[in-house]
C-alpha cells in the first residue's frame, strides 16, 4: 500500500508504520528470551506493556491506508477486479504468515494456523469489502456494535466443562474455547497451549481496530485544512483513550484477548501518535530524523518476512560453542559478542538493536534502489 500512500505526501503515515515495524521487530529477536526488560514484553495476561501496543498500532495502519488505496475505486465505480486485487492481497499475507510458521521444518501436523500476518489478511480483507459498501457513519455504527457484542459474549456465555467462565481464567474464556474446538491443541501457539493470541473471536474487535483506521483515513482525506485534521485526530485520540480507561474497569485490558478495552485504548493511542508524526512531518516539515523509519515504513512487510525467516535460520544453524557443546548460532553470536560485555538484560538488549540495525542496512539499500515490496 506504501506506493498509493506516498503519492499522496502522507509521510507521517510512512514514518509511523516504520517505527510500529522496527519496534514489532526488536521486541521479537531479544538476545535471549530469560532476559528482557519489562517494558518489551507483553502482559502475562491482564494488563498492558509498551509492547502491547505494536500490533494493533499495525492493524489501525493497515486501516488508515485502505481509504487512500480504494477511495478512488469508489468513485471509478466497484468491478470485480477491485475484489479479486483485495482477497489476492489478503490470501497471499495469509499464505506467507503460515510459511513463516512452517519455515523450516514443515511439520503440518504440528502448524500454528492463526497468527500475526493471517490476522492482518482477514482484517484487511473484511475491512475493505466493508469500506466500500459503507459510509463511515455505518463503519462507526459497526464497530460500536461489534465491541458490545463482544463484550457480552466474553462475559456472558458459560464454556462447557468450566465450573465458572471467566476472562481471569486462560483456558475458561469463549475466546480460548472457540480456537481449541476450530484448530485443536497442535494448531494454537505452543507457548501459550489452551489459547491463541491472534484467535477466531479475537479477531472480531482486532476487525474494529482496523475500522478505526478507515475511519481516521477517510478523516485526512477530507477537505479540511491540516490543523482542523491534527485538530481533530488528537481531540479522538484523547476521548478514546479515557473511554478506553474507564471500560477497563470493567472488561480488563488484555492483548491476548483483544478485549473492547484494550481496543479503544490502543486505537486512542495510535490516533494521538499519528497526529503527533502528522503534524511533526507533514505540517511542520521535520523530516530527516525519521528517515530510517521511512525506510523502513516502505518495506514494512518485507522487514518482517525477512527478519522472521532470518531469526529462524540463525536457531536452525548448530555451532560448537567453547564448551564443546553443540548450540544455535543465534546462542552463540549472543554470548560471544554480547554477554562477554554486558549483563544479561543489557546483552539481549544490545542483541535486539543490532538485529535491526542489520536489517536497516538491508532495507536503506531496498529505498535507496527504490525497490518496494508489496503484495
Amino acid at each position: 500500500m506504501s506506493e498509493e500512500i506516498v503519492k499522496t505526501r502522507l509521510l507521517s503515515l510512512d514514518v509511523f508504520r516504520g517505527m510500529t515495524i522496527a519496534g514489532m521487530v526488536l521486541v521479537n529477536n531479544p538476545g535471549t528470551w530469560s532476559a528482557i526488560y519489562d517494558p518489551l514484553e507483553h502482559a502475562e495476561w491482564h494488563g498492558i506493556t509498551p509492547t502491547d501496543f505494536i500490533f494493533p498500532f499495525f492493524l489501525f495502519i493497515v486501516g488508515v491506508a485502505i481509504p487512500i488505496a480504494l477511495g478512488k475505486r469508489i468513485a471509478e465505480g466497484i468491478t470485480r477486479d477491485v475484489y479479486l486485487k483485495i482477497f489476492r492481497r489478503a490470501a497471499t499475507i495469509f499464505a506467507i504468515g503460515l510459511f513463516l510458521h512452517l519455515f523450516p521444518y514443515f511439520d503440518f501436523a504440528n502448524l500454528r494456523i492463526p497468527g500475526v500476518l493471517q490476522r492482518i489478511a482477514v482484517c484487511y480483507a473484511i475491512v475493505s469489502i466493508i469500506f466500500l459498501h459503507t459510509n463511515w457513519k455505518q463503519q462507526l455504527g459497526i464497530s460500536i456494535g461489534i465491541l458490545l457484542v463482544y463484550w457480552f459474549l466474553m462475559t456472558n456465555i458459560p464454556v462447557p466443562g468450566c465450573a465458572v467462565t471467566t476472562i481471569d481464567d486462560k483456558a475458561c474464556n469463549l475466546a480460548a474455547y472457540l480456537d481449541m474446538q476450530v484448530f485443536g491443541p497442535n494448531h494454537i501457539w505452543k507457548q501459550a497451549k489452551v489459547y491463541d493470541p491472534e484467535g477466531i473471536l479475537s479477531t472480531l474487535p482486532a476487525l474494529v481496530t482496523t475500522l478505526s483506521g478507515v475511519l481516521t483515513g477517510t478523516w485526512i482525506k477530507s477537505k479540511r485544512s491540516d490543523m482542523e485534521k491534527v485538530s481533530g485526530i488528537l481531540f479522538f485520540g484523547v476521548t478514546l483513550l479515557a473511554i478506553g480507561w474507564a471500560w477497563s474497569f470493567f472488561f480488563p485490558f488484555n492483548k491476548a484477548l483483544w478485549t473492547s478495552s484494550y481496543t479503544v485504548v490502543t486505537a486512542g493511542f495510535a490516533l494521538c501518535f499519528l497526529g503527533f508524526c502528522y503534524w511533526l512531518v507533514d505540517i511542520q516539515g521535520y523530516k530527516k530524523w525519521a528517515k530510517p523509519f521511512v525506510t523502513f515504513g516502505v518495506n514494512a512487510l518485507a522487514l518482517y518476512i525477512f527478519s522472521g525467516l532470518f531469526a529462524r535460520i540463525l536457531g536452525v544453524i548448530k555451532v560448537t560453542g567453547a564448551d564443546g557443546e553443540q548450540t544455535s548460532l543465534q546462542g552463540w553470536i549472543f554470548e560471544t559478542f554480547f554477554l562477554s560485555v554486558a549483563s544479561p538484560i543489557n546483552a539481549s538488549l544490545m542483541f535486539a538493536i543490532c538485529f535491526i540495525l542489520f536489517f536497516l542496512f538491508w532495507m536503506w539499500l531496498l529505498y535507496r534502489k527504490q525497490i518496494y515490496i508489496k503484495v
